[in-house]
């Protein structure tokens, strides 16, 4: 048994051991990037850093596997990276194409995975086409300057780009430089070759990581996922078919609601992720009112429809994509074609939808459910409670437009009544062709049939 001086001398050396194992302890905040760099990887990068921060770390490592993405973007994690007041790792496990490879420059460590690769940075479109020089070029002084802030060969980050850069020892002229991982450190671009973040901390001399990894909320998950183009394509259809419903039944509200809902899916991440601005959004709610007022108010179908629904297509093409102000060079080429493919496509959908499903739509039992379907007709015993038997064939004026409804006036009283025309304008004269409920139903006096 141990006396009570040898316990607590023990103590005393595992509290001092434990004190100074924590102040050789170095942190390590680690975060991924493994999808095209576009607006929701920017997002993840930057709360990583925020949080990493915050727990005062050491090291903030990125652990990447990426094809490339929107320049805009990649720029600014390139910019956090440079900027950032702690050393910063990328650890590229498999792929570091494209903009990977401005972000891993950026980097003050670069590790590859056995068997990783890392370059081919030009600009292309969609389809994999390369862009014209002023792209390039706009790329070619992002690689120079990055390689440049982090003591690396500027030529050598310049042919990532350029395939007439001149490097006989790493490519043939004519062609883009990407390395192996081997290459890469035989470069001294890359650090080392390694096969886990172990090796990493070994090669950096940690010999006590604390590493934590950073975790998505649900609130990014979700995010991530309404951002998807195909998920916005649905949410534009909501959008449509919410819109054609209410304008059908006026009144129910519920359609309203289910626009309404959708367009709040639609915008509210793509506004948080920094690419849906005030004036997109006012872009489309000033649309949806300009075709409000053609269908309503201005008659006929003119330049407020047309207007209208120009300004809806631009509102929701433009709020998928970076711009500055309807200039789309800091977003990835290709990417307005694909933003307004979307949308119209959406669009074209939803309307052939409505047109072979709207009506059975209306008449099911669930669409039943959410509005009032009684009617009280004479033969249950209803009556209006102002007689207008005697206004059948009485001539009158429309004091409104009848698009079918509207305002009529005989004899100096204002009545409700229903176009059988479909549309009458202001100040043109009618006669009273029949009525049943509430409603008269009349024509153009010009249409009166002669007897």
């Amino acid at each position: 048994m141990l006396n009570k001086f040898t316990k607590t001398f023990l103590l005393i050396l595992l509290f001092i051991g434990l004190s100074i194992n924590a102040s050789f302890a170095q942190k390590i905040y680690k975060t991924d990037l493994k999808e095209d760099v576009g607006p929701n990887s920017w997002r993840v990068i930057k709360n990583s850093y925020k949080q990493a921060r915050l727990e005062k770390a050491d090291y903030f490592l990125i652990e990447m596997n990426t094809f490339g993405g929107a320049v805009n973007f990649a720029d600014s994690i390139r910019t956090l990276l440079l900027n950032a007041n702690m050393k910063t790792i990328v650890f590229v496990n498999n792929n570091a194409a494209s903009a990977g490879t401005l972000i891993s420059l950026a980097s003050d460590y670069i590790y590859m995975h056995n068997g990783a690769s890392l370059g081919a940075a030009s600009v292309v479109n969609q389809q994999g086409e390369i862009m014209p020089e002023k792209y390039q070029s706009y790329m070619r002084g992002l690689m120079r300057a990055t390689a440049e802030a982090k003591g690396r060969d500027s030529k050598m980050a310049e042919a990532f780009v350029d395939p007439n850069v001149s490097l006989p020892k790493w490519k043939e002229d004519g062609q883009v430089l990407t390395f192996t991982a081997l290459e890469a450190v035989k470069a001294n671009l890359a650090k080392a070759q390694v096969k886990d973040m172990n090796e990493i901390f070994t090669d950096l001399s940690i010999s006590l990581p604390q590493v934590t990894t950073h975790e998505l909320t649900f609130v990014d998950r979700i995010i991530g996922f309404l951002i998807n183009p195909m998920i916005s394509g649905l949410l534009i259809m909501g959008i449509i078919g919410g819109i054609y419903f209410e304008l059908q039944t006026p009144g129910i509200g519920f359609a309203l609601v289910l626009a309404l809902l959708c367009a709040t899916l639609f915008f509210a991440p793509l506004y948080l992720q920094g690419l849906a601005d005030h004036w997109e959004i006012a872009l489309f709610v000033i649309g949806v009112l300009l075709l409000v007022l053609e269908i309503f108010v201005i008659p006929g179908f003119g330049i407020a429809g047309v207007l209208g629904i120009v300004f809806v297509l631009c509102g929701l093409a433009f709020s998928m994509l970076a711009n500055d102000f309807l200039d789309f060079k800091i977003s990835k080429p290709g990417l307005l074609v694909n933003s307004f493919l979307i949308v119209v496509s959406a669009m074209i959908f939803s309307v052939a939808l409505l047109v072979i499903f709207g009506k059975n739509i209306m008449r099911s039992s669930v669409f039943k459910r959410l509005v009032l379907e009684d009617e009280q007709t004479a033969e249950s015993g209803y009556t209006s409670s102002v007689p207008k038997v005697n206004l059948l064939n009485k001539h009158g004026l429309a004091k409104t437009v009848l698009r079918p409804s509207g305002k009529i006036e005989i004899d100096g009283v204002w009545y409700d009544a229903v176009a059988l025309d479909g549309f009458i304008d202001v100040g043109e004269q009618i006669y009273v062709e029949k009525h049943e409920n509430y409603n008269l139903f009349v024509r153009k006096l010009e249409d009166k049939p002669l007897v």
